[in-house]
């Protein structure tokens, strides 16, 4: 359980790297921000998730403003995808604290584990030269003409399912839903790498900020803590944005794989060795 006593000032620097971890990825703040919370900090899932949600709120919600200043942010797939999860997010939200939290952390645990070795292995398949892999005709597609999406019943559709599983999750587990918006948007869409992280960044932003609304008048958000570690996690990202413009994609999605994969590994070690 979380004390005043823990030393805040290991807060924003946890909250650094997560930030850092966002803007390289689009997903590994939100997916990594619980566990860092829950290790370090002592805090159960119920007390971690809307402290994370506050850091993706405001960290993706700064990048995700940059990059519609850059027109890499579908502003209108981003809206569509929010608009669902915020739908489903107080349920997640509701459902997380009924259930115990020694479940809810074997539940991460393993979601991270499959997810890493998921994201490892089509990173290495594109660098083998491998085709990516998607549909060749995704339900959305971009109009080169237009420079914007071609809006069909399978793309809504589909965009609004993406929506509605990530905002779920987000109020469940305390991710920003980024883990299911990234690699959804690559396979059912033809949007460049820095368009589905951005788009993802918009959506994320969006559905935390409607989750810790709800956190908020529950009175479970332990302020102090959220504060910094939101802070570090907006410095994280704006350092992030400068450094990989000169990385390979592809490799960082292998590093964040494999320290994803640690992470799993780790969460369900210790939850094991406390039954």
């Amino acid at each position: 359980m979380f004390s005043m006593e823990t030393p805040l000032i290991l807060t924003p620097i946890l909250g650094l790297l997560i930030g850092f971890l966002m803007g390289l990825t689009g997903a590994g703040g939100g997916i990594l921000s619980v566990p860092v919370l829950i290790f370090f900090l002592h805090l159960t899932m119920a007390q971690a998730g809307p402290i994370a949600l506050l850091a993706i709120a405001s960290s993706a919600g700064i990048g995700a403003l940059l990059a519609h200043k850059n027109k890499t942010l579908r502003y209108k797939a981003a809206a569509l995808m929010a608009l669902s999860g915020l739908t489903t997010a107080p349920i997640g939200l509701w459902l997380a604290h009924q259930l115990p939290n020694q479940p809810l952390v074997v539940l991460f645990g393993f979601i991270l584990i499959m997810l890493a070795i998921r994201f490892f292995w089509i990173a290495q398949k594109e660098l083998r030269g491998s085709s990516r892999i998607k549909n060749q005709n995704p339900p959305c597609l971009l109009n080169n003409a237009t420079g914007k999406l071609t809006w069909t019943a399978p793309c809504f559709w589909t965009l609004l399912l993406i929506g509605a599983i990530s905002g779920f999750l987000s109020g469940l587990l305390g991710v920003g839903g980024g883990f299911i918006i990234v690699p959804a948007l690559k396979r059912f869409t033809n949007l460049s790498p820095h368009s589905v992280i951005h788009s993802s960044l918009g959506v994320m932003s969006i559905i935390a900020i409607g989750s810790v609304g709800v956190s908020a008048v529950a009175g479970t958000l332990i302020w102090p803590i959220a504060l910094l570690f939101s802070l570090g996690s907006i410095g994280g990202l704006l350092i992030s944005r400068k450094l990989a413009q000169g990385l390979n994609p592809l490799r960082i999605q292998q590093f964040f794989a494999v320290f994803t994969f640690l992470v799993g590994i780790y969460m369900l070690t210790k939850s094991f060795l406390n039954l």
